[in-house]
């Protein structure tokens, strides 16, 4: 092994004789000891090491570069290479980080959690605009009665088959007779089946109520004359789906938004007999049965408008 040493010389004497020992021949040891007289004037070592074949007894070693020493023939590695090893140095920097590396393939899909509580209710909202008006639904059914007016349909025992009217009762007119000065001068619908409360017996005469008859043929000529001389029915009806009723003289319709129960005509005593009050008789008048008998009584006369006071056209004093 062919080496070259250069130490400074304080160190050279340290280190003479393990220099000399690990020389094996005699002119090795001279050439050492003339090299460790000369003087070091740097502190620099260098070190080649290199690799050479010594050929000694027949045995070989070789010493490679940043390896272990091996045995030589002398039984160890020579003192000198020992000397050079130093302390083991400090730790180094920590390098840079890497780059990121691609990444992996994505795993399988977990499963699913479990559902979580549900949470406090929240607080009430601002209160919107007022939306638009909805569309009109269907009329609902009809409420309880409560009210409605009741009124009388001459020379009929049925209502008229309008909404919400019904029949009272049925029965037959009557008043006071056509001569008589006193009495009253309405007519009455008389009930079929009279109830009396205490009486006293026998004729009293002083105030009779006759039925009523239809005058409407002979001298005085009328359109309904096929019920002439026989006595007048009568219904009277209530109807709750209206609050008021009105008697329109000669008119055969309503004004807007009324409703007609019934048309027919304008009645009362005649002119010549005591005031009696105006009825509308149905257009398609009854009768009694078995009344044609002419008794009188309380009678029906169709009347005329006169030019007198009322303009013509549009009234005509010729027409009923």
């Amino acid at each position: 092994m062919l080496s070259a040493l250069l130490l400074p010389t304080g160190l050279s004497r340290r280190y003479k004789r393990a220099e000399l020992r690990g020389c094996n021949t005699t002119s090795e040891k001279k050439r050492v000891t003339r090299n460790m007289k000369k003087p070091v004037n740097a502190v620099i070592v260098l070190l080649f090491i290199c690799a050479a074949t010594i050929a000694e007894g027949g045995t070989t070693s070789r010493v490679e570069r940043n390896s272990e020493p091996t045995e030589t023939g002398n039984g160890g590695a020579p003192p000198y290479l020992e000397i050079l090893r130093g302390r083991d140095g400090e730790d180094g920097r920590d390098g840079r980080d890497g780059e990121d590396g691609v990444p992996g393939p994505a795993g399988q899909v977990g499963k699913d959690g479990k559902d979580g509580r549900d949470g406090r209710d929240g607080k009430d909202g601002e209160l919107g605009e007022k939306g638009d008006p909805g569309l009109l639904g269907p009329p609902g059914p009809p409420g309880p009665s409560s009210g409605g007016v009741v009124y009388t349909r001459w020379g009929r025992t049925t209502c008229p088959n309008t909404p919400g009217t019904e029949l009272v009762y049925a029965g037959r007119a009557g008043g006071t007779h056509y001569t008589h000065k006193g009495g009253a001068a309405n007519y009455l619908c008389l009930p079929e089946s009279p109830d009396y409360l205490r009486f006293t017996s026998g004729h009293q005469g002083v105030s009779p109520v006759y039925g009523a008859e239809y005058e409407t043929a002979g001298s005085v000529r009328g359109p309904l004359q096929s019920v002439h001389n026989h006595n007048v029915p009568c219904a009277v009806c209530c109807t709750t789906a209206r609050v008021m009723v009105l008697m329109l003289p000669a008119k055969t319709q309503c004004p807007p938004s009324w409703t007609l129960e019934y048309n027919g005509y304008l009645m009362t005593q005649h002119y010549i007999h005591h005031r009696a009050t105006f009825e509308c008789v149905d257009q398609d008048p009854e009768c009694i049965p078995g009344s044609a008998g002419n008794v009188n009584g309380a009678l029906f006369y169709h009347t005329e408008a006169t030019c007198t006071g009322l303009p013509c056209p549009p009234y005509d004093s010729s027409k009923e």
